[in-house]
């Protein structure tokens, strides 16, 4: 991504945009968000050594408003990256550690009875780790289906119902959730239906070999590098709603909706992805894409997104959306692989 790309001055032809702003404004309004996001780049990556990608997918997925599963070894960031982008973007962060035997009131929170000096009774809620905005939920497929499925509503409502009474969370609202790859005894497997909340799957990779030295001197030493506040929750809801202002060439939407459609085995016309593919993504994915896809070009200092955008977040976008059949695993067929190739199509 190319921090110096100049941004347009006014959306192109042939260009989609909600009714709101003009062209000028929005330009005007990207340009100085765009410098703000640099900054939160550069204070992000004081701490954060080695893994740019995985930084840039993480705030293109706040920007976008979305949620994010981190997938990775032991050891690679992930805790340190979600807490370093809470306090850089301002934000309320809480971590919560999910074990077999976190319940949904650990998270949620619950009402207990309360009884006052004269002794009259009364429930009163007490709000739980979930009431923030950005919580870590740290390898969240070692607890219960019971306990993760209590993050379903949080994610995609932004508000919990406890005991018959719904109560809205903090603006913004992001989910940041862990989840190790490598250890899997003990865990559970997340559905479908919460996979499909996560906007992306991050995946993290080990550091070059230059980035694991610059790692080993930054942090064995007598002093430890921090990040400083950049921007506060208002300016992210700014930034959020800036991304949903900026203008959409109809190329980059056709080319959504024909990725998407072609990931589904029942509405691709190739016969070798309805074999290989048990279920694909659904709508949501193709708003996903419209999203991050904007989010993307904003933090690279664009107005507005290119087919490009919509080939590099494929991968973090499809990945959970999608499983290989069973005839696909026995003949050896990889997932990357297959995306890769439906990528190679739209153009």
């Amino acid at each position: 991504m190319d921090d110096t790309s100049p941004l347009h001055a006014a959306p192109q032809a042939g260009m989609t945009s909600p009714t709101g702003p003009t062209g000028e404004q929005i330009a005007a309004r990207a340009e100085a968000m765009g410098g703000r996001l640099r900054d939160v780049r550069t204070e992000i990556g004081r701490v954060i050594l080695g893994q740019d990608r995985v930084v840039d997918l993480a705030l293109t997925t706040i920007l976008a408003g979305g949620h994010a599963l981190l997938v990775g070894a032991p050891g690679l960031g992930k805790t340190l990256l979600v807490t370093t982008l809470g306090h850089v973007l301002g934000m309320d962060a809480r971590r919560v550690q999910f074990t077999p035997d976190l319940m949904p009131s650990d998270i949620l929170g619950s009402e207990i009875l309360d009884e006052d000096d004269s002794g009259r009774r009364s429930f009163r809620f007490v709000a739980g780790p979930v009431f923030c905005q950005m919580l870590m939920a740290d390898e969240i497929n070692r607890a219960s289906p019971r306990t993760q499925s209590a993050l379903l509503q949080a994610m995609q409502e932004r508000e919990v119902a406890i005991a018959g009474s719904t109560h809205l969370l903090p603006r913004p609202f992001h989910v940041l959730a862990t989840q190790n790859p490598i250890e899997q005894e003990g865990t559970y497997p997340l559905p479908e239906a919460q996979l499909d909340r996560f906007m992306m799957q991050v995946v993290l990779d080990f550091p070059t070999a230059d980035a694991e030295r610059a790692m080993l001197l930054a942090t064995t030493g007598t002093t430890t590098a921090t990040a400083s506040p950049v921007m506060t929750a208002a300016d992210v809801m700014q930034a959020q709603a800036l991304v949903r202002a900026l203008p959409v060439g109809e190329q980059v939407v056709d080319a959504i909706v024909r990725l998407v459609r072609a990931a589904r085995p029942e509405t691709t016309d190739d016969p070798t992805i309805r074999e290989a593919v048990a279920w694909g993504p659904g709508p949501r994915a193709a708003q996903a894409f419209m999203l991050a896809t904007r989010a993307r070009a904003l933090l690279g200092g664009r107005l507005s997104p290119d087919i490009e955008d919509v080939r590099a977040l494929a991968h973090p976008i499809l990945a959970h959306r999608m499983a290989l059949s069973f005839t696909a695993r026995a003949e050896n067929m990889r997932l990357p692989a297959l995306i890769d190739t439906l990528v190679g199509r739209i153009g």
